[in-house]
Parts: structure tokens; C-alpha cells; sequence
């Protein structure tokens, strides 16, 4: 099915609805099952029967009819820049193409990425380095491989100047960050409009004893490569191990008799044996405060969303990320239809629907947004000067290519 038959098949079922749309073209045999899967991006020629298909197709025209849909009104960089200065409670939801430009890589751009990185080494599923079980069974995977991840603690970018800059003008509602590299705190983003979807290396927690401390403590074990041991941990462990052993006596035996003793089925009993409550076992393991596969989201994710920021936001900006992840990536289906929402990133996502796309370096889209909004981007990183600015595609003209010029490269 051609690209534009397509998109007027999905525009027909938003119109006429589920049921309409069903009797319309499945049950008066005017499209097979197979050519309709191709309009919802399923692959016709899959080895299953049509009844495999009848069921796939129902599920995707249920989350199509979910599926946000682009606000006709907004299509340049420009309608970003006026929502930018018109709107006052703006959501930016950031992942690690906003930290990139720092040298701390993001974790799924093609070729760069971290998991592409693991790929590489011949890692077959990358994302189980994150595997809370994994971790729990053998935490020196991780160990040996964080280093390359580790934040840095006294930079920030131009994009977290931005979000910033925001909350300096009173606009930024919430900054909902899926990083774990705990910049916006160096930025100085008040922790009152920020929500750490996957946590962050703020601070580390001991597996054991859930003693928690800040996360600079153990870098310098992620740094060489070491399991970090809890020193809570350590030190309770050592203290026991100092206290007076309580001696275990043989059967009848009494204040004068000798240090070893022989019990009435010959067992030899001695001060020094022990019942086992005094083998001192391993510190805990401790962990960064990040949030694992296998892990729950912080209920403040959730809470901030549905009670506080739904009703609220006006403008949502997405900026450095594949929103591949849920459920962050089902936030701008959960806000309502006609909050506007832009997006900045590398490259262009298909599975949500954009009302403006800007597409370059987050750096340089959100310098360029400044100077045309102007308001002065205090970050020695920025864009000094005008982007290129170009239409990224014919398309509905929403999609824009932001460049640095060659000479300020």
C-alpha cells in the first residue's frame, strides 16, 4: 500500500470510528486483512494464517485511535519559537542525546550509542547490562563496564542552560529527564520541577542493608573497574567480629575442666568451635540509584503526571531523545489533544506524531530558538550567530533541518 493511501486509510478510521471503519472495509471484503496491516505498518507476508492478522490489525487500530494526532496550526520554527514566549507552563521531557556534547554517550543512536558499543563487544542483548537480576547474580559486568557512562560533575551543555533559562522566566512546569547523569542538578534545576524517570548517580544504595550514600562515593570503583562494597557494611561486620565469642562447652562439663573435651558419642569439643553465627559473610553490594530493567519507576513519576502536570501543561518540547521507552514515551498520548508539542533531536521519530520538528544538534536548536526568541543563552558552548535553517522534507512542512554554519563549526 503506497505511503499516501496509507495515511488516508488511518484519517478515515479516526473519522468513521472503529466499528464503521470495520463494516466499511473488512466485513464488505473491500481490502484484504493483509493490504489493511500494511496502513498500521505490519508486514503483510509474516508466516501466520489471516486470523493471526484480524487480531494484530484490531490491537493497532486501537492505538491509532489513541495515537496523538499533529495540530495542523503549528508548523515552522517559528510557531515553536512563539509557543516557546506565549506559553507559561511548559513540560520538556530530555534523554541523553542532551548531554552527548559533554562526551558522555547516549544509549541508542546507531553506531554511537552505548548499546551499539556492547553490540560490538559481542554483547547479544545489551540492555541486560542493566538486568536488576543480572546484577544481583553477578554486579562485575556492570562494574567493568560503567566507567564509560559516568556523569560528569562540573559541566552542563547549552540544552540544560535552556531548561534552565526556562525556569528562570517561570515557564518550566516539569523537566522530566530519563538521564541518570544527575546534570540538571549541576544546572541548577530546582528538584520541585524535576522528575528522574530512571533515577540517577546521585547516590548509590547498598543492596544488603539499604544504607544509601552520595553517588561520587564509589566512582572511583567504577572507574577501576571494582565491585564497590558497602562500607556500612563493612563496618558493622567488623565490629562483630570483635565482640567476644560466646565458647561452646562440652556436655557436664564444669568451670575446671580442660579446653577440649570429649562428649559421651565422641565428639570433640572445643572453645574455639563455633555454631556458625560468627562466619562473617560479604558486605552488600552497592548499587547506583539508577532504575534497572526489572525495576519500578519512582511513584513520583507517575503522581507528578496524572495530579499535578495533566491539567497544567501547555506546551510540551521534547529534546534528545528516541522516546522508545516507555512510559515516558507514552506521556504526550496521555496529555490532553491540543496541548501543542514540539521536538528536538538528531533524527526524526515516526511512531508519534509532532506538531514542529527540528531536527540537528539539541545545542544548536535550542540556541537558535533563543536568538530568534531573543533571549540570551548564557553558556559558553552556544551557538554564536544564525543556524541554517532548512526544510528537512516536503511531508506537511512541520520538519526542520537546524545546522551550525560551516564557519562555526
Amino acid at each position: 500500500m503506497k505511503m499516501e493511501e496509507a495515511r488516508n486509510m488511518r484519517e478515515r478510521l479516526r473519522t468513521i470510528g472503529l466499528e464503521e471503519f470495520v463494516r466499511e472495509n473488512i466485513t464488505n471484503d473491500k481490502y484484504s486483512i493483509r493490504k489493511i496491516a500494511t496502513a498500521f505498518g505490519i508486514r503483510p507476508y509474516l508466516p501466520y494464517g489471516d486470523a493471526f492478522y484480524y487480531q494484530i490489525v484490531g490491537q493497532a487500530m486501537l492505538r491509532e485511535l489513541a495515537r496523538r494526532q499533529k495540530l495542523p496550526q503549528y508548523n515552522t520554527i517559528d510557531d515553536a519559537v512563539s509557543l516557546l514566549q506565549s506559553k507559561k507552563n511548559i513540560m520538556v521531557i530530555t534523554g541523553a542525546g542532551i548531554s552527548t556534547s559533554l562526551g558522555i554517550p547516549d544509549f541508542r543512536s546507531k553506531n554511537t550509542g552505548f548499546y551499539s558499543q556492547l553490540l560490538a563487544r559481542g554483547f547479544e542483548s545489551p540492555e541486560d547490562v542493566f538486568d536488576i537480576e543480572n546484577f544481583d547474580m553477578d554486579p562485575r559486568t556492570f562494574y567493568e563496564l560503567a566507567g564509560e557512562i559516568l556523569p560528569v560533575l562540573d559541566k552542563t551543555s547549552p540544552t540544560h542552560a535552556f531548561i534552565r533559562l526556562l525556569q528562570d522566566k517561570g515557564k518550566l512546569l516539569t523537566n522530566y529527564t530519563q538521564n541518570i547523569d544527575n546534570i540538571e542538578a549541576a544546572a541548577g534545576i530546582d528538584p520541585a520541577h524535576l522528575i528522574q524517570c530512571h533515577g540517577s548517580w546521585a547516590t548509590a544504595t547498598c543492596r544488603k542493608c539499604k544504607a544509601q550514600v552520595p553517588g561520587a562515593t564509589i566512582f572511583s570503583d567504577v572507574k577501576a573497574k571494582r565491585v564497590a562494597r558497602c562500607t556500612a557494611c563493612v563496618q558493622r561486620l567488623s565490629a562483630q567480629q570483635q565482640q567476644p565469642k560466646k565458647r561452646k562447652r562440652a556436655p557436664n562439663s564444669n568451670s575446671n575442666s580442660s579446653s577440649r573435651s570429649r562428649g559421651k558419642h565422641g565428639h570433640v569439643y572445643s572453645d574455639d568451635d563455633s555454631d556458625g553465627q560468627y562466619d562473617i559473610p560479604e558486605p552488600g553490594v552497592m548499587k547506583p540509584d539508577i532504575t534497572f530493567f526489572g525495576e519500578q519507576l519512582p511513584n513520583t513519576f507517575f503522581d507528578r503526571l496524572t495530579d499535578h502536570d495533566r491539567e497544567k501543561v501547555d506546551l510540551v518540547v521534547i529534546v534528545g531523545t528516541s522516546m522508545k521507552v516507555a512510559p515516558v514515551s507514552e506521556i504526550p498520548n496521555f496529555i490532553p489533544k491540543d496541548v501543542p508539542c514540539v521536538y528536538i533531536s538528531r533524527e526524526p521519530v515516526e511512531h508519534i506524531n509532532f506538531d514542529v520538528t527540528l531536527l540537528g544538534y539539541c545545542d544548536d536548536v535550542v540556541s537558535e530558538l533563543c536568538r530568534r526568541a531573543g533571549w540570551g543563552l548564557d553558556h559558553p558552548m552556544a551557538l554564536k550567530g544564525k543556524a541554517d535553517v532548512s526544510r528537512f522534507d516536503e511531508g506537511d512542512g512541520s520538519r526542520w533541518k537546524v545546522t551550525r554554519p560551516v564557519e562555526s563549526s
